[in-house]
């Protein structure tokens, strides 16, 4: 089970300390659920690579919505996300997402 699918069932699986404004776990708390879940099934397995594979799954939601806001303005977005536009084209692209 991939990290992003594990953040995604968190609400609904697990006793997660919900935040009081909003009833909803935030983003901290649902990825630190999500990286104690991975590593209880690991299942005696040695992880690797776990900070670009966290990063990888956190990384292309996150820019699929900023492009959604933005109507696929990359100038706009770029600006959101606080990146050159250049690295966001960079971005995009490996993501598969231009």
């Amino acid at each position: 089970m991939s990290i992003l699918e594990t953040m995604e069932t968190i609400a609904t699986q697990e006793n997660v300390e919900l935040s009081p404004v909003s009833q909803q776990p935030t983003l901290r708390e649902s990825v630190n659920t999500a990286i104690q879940n991975y590593f209880s099934q690991l299942d005696g397995q040695q992880p690797s690579e776990l900070y670009d594979m966290v990063l990888a799954e956190v990384e292309a939601p996150l820019l699929e919505r900023v492009m959604e806001y933005t109507r696929g303005n990359q100038t706009k977005a770029a600006i959101i996300l606080g990146l050159n536009r250049g690295t966001l084209r960079k971005k995009l692209k490996i993501y598969g997402l231009n």
